[in-house]
């Protein structure tokens, strides 16, 4: 005990200083005066004033921006996960002209920084809203297409490296039986990838939901707006920012990745070997 008080002390310092954050959120969305300096005192006031007015207040739609948030990132994540388990099973098991090129391509995308992409896609969805007003700009639609291409090039890479490591020998096997690539890819290599899958939708959902850069150019009008950009509006003017209000709506908006993230749990910690087996 004495060698190892140390490690101790410091996983306790991490913890406190993991967990400090989140229990000043939650007291600062217990306090009815909305002020960061009267929560200072952690839950010296406690009502839960905050979260009603969340769901009842005629000012900020909440329960529309908590909607729009959980559509366009589920769907998203599936799309994402879909989408690049396609790409992946190209790279991983055709052979083409271009093949390593088009790998390198897709990640050298990846390095730029989305800032940089902010004009391009403000242009390029006005532009394609004025040809198909539903994926323009305001609509949840559009929002979700870029979101689709802006982690392609990442997530293909990582299920390519998943789909690398299972033996082609399984292939094979199903190929001697009748198999096309398409029953190879849907009945076997999917199933096999189970928990890299978890792992990207689970990142994709999270992106998703707290992406703000883009979700504010695209969506203007409050009844389209996700939680990033909506919660964004209740502290943008300092003179008639409602801390309260972000702090409920913040932790609130916390809740869903937690309980996929639990859900999840179990397919991540799962093997490839035990899916072989099965």
């Amino acid at each position: 005990m004495a060698d190892t008080w140390w490690r101790h002390a410091v996983g306790i310092l991490a913890v406190v200083f993991a967990v400090f954050p989140i229990v000043f959120v939650i007291s600062a969305s217990l306090n009815p005066l909305g002020t960061l300096t009267a929560s200072n005192q952690l839950f010296g006031r406690i009502s839960g004033e905050n979260y009603v007015a969340l769901f009842t207040t005629d000012i900020y739609p909440y329960p529309r921006w908590f909607v729009n948030t959980l559509v366009v990132a589920v769907v998203t994540a599936i799309v994402q996960v879909f989408l690049a388990c396609l790409a992946a099973y190209a790279f991983s098991r055709f052979r083409f002209r271009g093949r390593r090129l088009g790998m390198l391509g897709l990640l050298l995308v990846q390095i730029f920084p989305q800032i940089l992409a902010a004009i391009a896609i403000f242009l390029l969805v006005f532009e394609l809203g004025s040809l198909f007003p539903a994926i323009g700009l305001g609509t949840t639609t559009g929002l979700i297409l870029v979101y689709l291409g802006l982690a392609l090039g990442v997530n293909t890479f990582l299920i390519k490296g998943f789909f690398d490591s299972i033996p082609r020998e399984l292939d094979e096997a199903m190929k001697v039986d009748g198999a096309g690539h398409a029953r190879i890819f849907f009945s076997m290599i999917l199933p096999l990838s189970v928990p890299v899958l978890a792992v990207v939708a689970l990142l994709s959902f999270i992106n998703a939901l707290n992406e703000f850069l883009v979700a504010s150019i695209i969506l203007s009008a409050p009844d389209s707006q996700t939680l990033a950009v909506g919660l964004y509006q209740l502290v943008s003017s300092q003179l008639n920012a409602n801390w309260g209000f972000f702090a409920a709506g913040a932790f609130l908006g916390a809740i869903p990745p937690i309980l996929i993230f639990q859900y999840l749990q179990k397919y991540i910690v799962s093997g490839l070997t035990t899916g072989a087996v099965k």
